[in-house]
């Protein structure tokens, strides 16, 4: 649920030209090394009555293809909030993006323009290794910034209160479902015939594509519906046994998701968030759902022990991360119709997100060991690491879970392959000292 992201600073061009080009390059732009980003013709959108935390008017984007009847939606992420230390800022990175409300221009912004090759339709082009086109490339796009702090899924007006009593209180709009479901209504009308729709998000938007999509295929009413959930895991919880519980029913409580989660069919159960995995899957089988995200993620898994288990080691933490994720690959396991493709490690932005920016490092290996003796002499000498069958990478992933509808389950094991590649030691430094 990362609030921050190494793309959000042009820090990240200079570490790429410093370890790539030349250190005259200086003032040279991100658009100037990166052939990526896009450059649609966007058009805002504003719905009076839909809001930001701050009261200011929310605006969606929208690029309207003319080739098109392929619609994508990603809901942005940006961390979360629930009480005053995170919704005031205090908490820095573990806190909710844009408090501030949305600036018009946000959408040719550096965090807009490119954090998503799923909605640029391309992995984009690095020094070294050229831009790839992707499935979606073509497609119509609705881009819904984030700046409820609530998953995009929040129905209540909070009061927090500064409990050192030295502020004065907030006034914090969660009103992220009443803006998604008036952007779903309004998109209904501008768009009458979809023929595929592809619902996603990255972190916190990865929650809301998964919690949102009953919303947006009932709404828009697709010839054919796909989820992709980036790392917004809904993970299993029925009882105070499983780790995400208190999470869960914090929730519940700041964001008023009572009366959101009342609107779900009986295949939904309200005292078990992780259900919607089972929800959506037997609403929709004939639709395509997937998983994505990696093993060892540091971010999101912050979010969701480090405040409800205090004194949590960072093994602590990634143990009780691993446990969910095991829950929420068993539910997905049960259903015909869900995919996932779950890496093991990538030494950029804590492991947080794998079709964000770049799908370096984004790829799967089940079959992943160490090299033999004898393969120690294959380039590159270092890697100590080997993927005997070959790589899933997410271009091959998406290509075959969207156009060919086929059921992909890429669970990869421990592994250091990552931190051991050359290119990833070039290309992870420079981003993460941009964070």
């Amino acid at each position: 649920m990362s609030k921050n992201f190494p793309y959000r600073s042009k820090a990240l061009l200079l570490g790429l030209l410093a370890a790539w080009l030349a250190p005259a390059a200086w003032s040279v732009g991100i658009e100037d090394v990166v052939d990526g980003g896009n450059n649609y013709a966007w058009e805002r959108v504003e719905i009076p009555g839909t809001v930001c935390s701050d009261g200011s008017q929310y605006k969606f984007w929208v690029h309207d293809s003319p080739a098109s009847s392929d619609l994508l939606i990603l809901f942005e992420g940006g961390g979360a909030c629930w009480d005053y230390e995170g919704c005031s800022g205090a908490l820095g990175l573990l806190g909710a993006a844009n408090p501030n409300g949305l600036a018009d221009d946000y959408i040719t912004q550096f965090k807009a323009q490119y954090v998503s090759p799923l909605v640029n339709g391309a992995d984009p082009g690095l020094p070294t290794r050229p831009k790839k086109d992707i499935t979606t490339k073509g497609w119509d796009v609705v881009y819904m910034p984030y700046c409820t702090g609530d998953v995009h899924t929040g129905n209540s007006v909070q009061v927090y209160e500064d409990p050192t009593g030295v502020n004065p209180p907030i006034t914090f709009r969660h009103m992220g479902y009443h803006n998604t479901i008036e952007a779903l209504d309004w998109l209904a009308v501008r768009f009458p015939s979809i023929n595929k729709l592809l619902v996603t998000g990255f972190s916190a938007g990865g929650i809301a594509a998964g919690a949102g999509y009953y919303f947006a295929e009932r709404t828009l009413k697709p010839s054919a519906g796909y989820m992709l959930n980036d790392t917004g895991p809904l993970f299993p919880a029925p009882d105070a046994s499983f780790k995400s519980r208190q999470l869960h029913e914090t929730i519940r409580v700041a964001w008023g998701l009572d009366d959101v989660l009342s609107t779900l069919p009986a295949s939904f159960d309200i005292n078990d968030f992780g259900s919607a995995t089972d929800m959506i899957a037997t609403e929709f089988p004939n639709d395509q759902l997937a998983y994505t995200g990696y093993s060892s993620d540091f971010n999101f898994s912050r979010f969701s022990y480090e405040r409800f288990f205090p004194g949590s080691t960072t093994a602590d933490i990634l143990a009780m991360w691993r446990e969910d994720q095991a829950n929420l690959i068993a539910e997905m396991n049960q259903h015909a119709n869900f995919s996932y493709h779950i890496p093991w490690q990538r030494p950029i932005n804590d492991s947080h997100c794998s079709t964000i920016i770049t799908f370096i490092g984004s790829h799967s290996c089940p079959s992943i060991r160490k090299k033999r003796w004898y393969e120690y002499f294959e380039f590159p000498f270092t890697q100590t690491w080997k993927c005997p069958d070959g790589f899933n990478n997410m271009d091959a992933f998406l290509a075959r879970w969207i156009d060919g509808n086929e059921v992909i389950r890429d669970l990869e094991p421990e592994n250091n392959y990552n931190n051991e590649d050359p290119g990833m030691q070039i290309v992870s430094g420079p981003i993460n000292d941009a964070l």
